[in-house]
């Protein structure tokens, strides 16, 4: 197998490699692709975990209640989540780059007003904007990254940066809120995004300018609508089952109401001339085991984050910030998996040999833990520091080769909304596995107190986390199984009739 057989180049770059606005050489403007789109990622990875330990802070001083305050949180997920394909159909008939600079400002505006906020409502709604304008920001950056690295060795430096960014946001995002709560205030959680973003604005201006799709058709309102609903509703359930549980009238409802939408949503696309989502995208056997991969990925790692920053916290008795940066190991055993593994090796092996080891390191970091008890002793070295090296290594080895897969070979007028995919897969797959797997926590915990066996509150609570990673522990197992064959790419010409 050589280099075109693993990713040949697509039949339509979206951007041309002369510089169509005049100006210094493309080859010398490119990295400034990866600059911009790399911190425009981090906003938008950050702001899904740092307003969390941020939370308590800023409820009591704006007087939230208990019920409302989980909006802070939900408003910009479900935005997020429920406009992406709408932000990728965007960002192809805008260009990818003008969308990109409108949604850098619009996130750094939405961020201003939430840090400025004076009561819930306003606060609520920043964060939603947040999420709007991330919905356009995400699948227009991946674009731009798509389009401007096409020769292999370099699409791999550059996608393996862009993952690592992504892999290491949502750790960094816990240590940046807890040292902003603790030494600043809870509202520079929301202001660090501003001057971020201006940054990244004042980037863009070197960018390589791309072409609008023109004749594309008109929006497809009906896919638009169900899609955003569908999303929406999948999303909320997620977030509703942690508190409700699984079994509650609500989330049944929104789970159902969620899952039938997107079936209509699918016939919809199908028999419609311009989809909001072609079918092609998601039926590429290539393309759909990235998405499987990403998916359960991000299902299994934020159990973990969850199960990290609680048993830090409850049972070892670590302050928010020491919690935080214990994350830092897995922080960093991710940007060495995708810059210096990943990234070194994308175009030399098959996608596979860099997915599926990726998750069993990940799944053998998730097996230690399920080793601890109550009775465990020196648990940072012998426990907490090799998982979070292991899972930390796996999501770095995931991440660049199933962005690459999900993005690579695309017609011009689809690759926004393949961007647009691979970020939705990583939306739903974070919300189900916090939701799925701390339920699982919860009600584990909760029998194993009411068992006639005198168990401890600690010993309960370890029990409970133990049985949630047992299940992310299967997850990526599973997961490596259905990925591992259609992520091994096919000849070119096998490939390229898929599209």
């Amino acid at each position: 197998m050589n280099d075109q057989d693993i990713e040949p180049p697509g039949a339509e770059p979206a951007v041309e490699i002369r510089d169509i606005a005049g100006g210094p050489p493309f080859a010398q403007r490119r990295w400034w692709t990866l600059l911009v789109v790399s911190a425009a990622q981090l906003l938008v990875v950050l702001d899904g975990t740092i307003v969390n330990i941020a939370l308590p802070s800023a409820q009591s001083e704006l007087g939230m209640s208990d019920t409302s305050r989980q909006w802070a949180v939900t408003a910009y997920a479900l935005a997020f989540g429920g406009l992406l394909l709408i932000g990728g159909r965007i960002s192809s008939a805008l260009g990818h780059r003008r969308t990109f600079m409108i949604g850098l400002i619009g996130f750094a505006v939405s961020s201003g007003l939430g840090g400025a906020a004076v009561n819930p409502e306003l606060l609520f709604a920043a964060r939603a904007l947040q999420g709007v304008f991330a919905a356009a920001l995400a699948p227009a950056g991946l674009s731009m990254l798509s389009t401007t690295f096409t020769e292999p060795h370099e699409r791999g430096r550059a996608f393996g940066v862009f993952a690592a960014v992504g892999a290491a946001g949502s750790a960094l995002g816990l240590v940046a809120g807890g040292l902003l709560t603790e030494y600043a205030t809870w509202r520079w959680c929301l202001y660090i995004n501003v001057p971020v973003a201006l940054l990244a604005l004042l980037g863009t201006a070197r960018v390589q300018p791309d072409r609008p799709i023109r004749g594309d058709g008109p929006l497809d309102v009906a896919g638009a609508l169900l899609s955003a609903s569908g999303f929406a509703a999948v999303v909320y359930a997620f977030n509703e089952a942690e508190p409700l549980g699984w079994d509650s009238p609500k989330v049944l409802a929104l789970l159902t109401g969620g899952i039938l939408l997107l079936a209509v949503f699918a016939i919809v696309e199908v028999r419609t001339p311009r989809p909001l989502l072609p079918m092609r995208v998601l039926l590429h056997h290539a393309r759909a085991g990235a998405l499987i991969a990403i998916t359960l990925m991000f299902v299994a790692m934020f159990g973990f984050y969850l199960f990290m920053s609680y048993y830090t916290q409850t049972v070892l008795g670590y302050s928010p910030v020491q919690a935080g940066l214990t994350l830092l190991i897995n922080a960093l055993a991710a940007l060495f998996g995708s810059t210096l593994i990943a990234g070194k090796l994308h175009g030399r092996v098959a996608p596979a040999m860099l997915i599926l080891p990726g998750l069993l390191a990940a799944a053998a970091g998730m097996f230690i833990l399920t080793r601890l008890t109550p009775q465990s002793t020196d648990i940072l070295p012998q426990y907490l520091a090799p998982a979070l090296v292991l899972t930390g290594l796996g999501l770095g080895c995931v991440m660049p080769p199933t962005a690459s897969l999900a993005t690579a070979k695309m017609h011009q007028h689809d690759i926004g909304a393949a961007a647009a995919a691979y970020n939705a897969a990583q939306q739903l797959g974070a919300a189900l596995g916090t939701a799925l797997l701390n339920t699982i926590a919860a009600s584990t915990t909760a029998s194993y107190l009411a068992a006639p066996h005198h168990a401890t509150p600690t010993a309960a609570s370890v029990h409970g986390y133990t049985a949630a990673l047992t299940v992310a522990f299967g997850i990526l197992l599973a997961t490596a199984c259905i990925a591992a064959p259609l992520t091994t790419t096919r000849t070119a010409r096998e490939s390229s009739t898929q599209q």
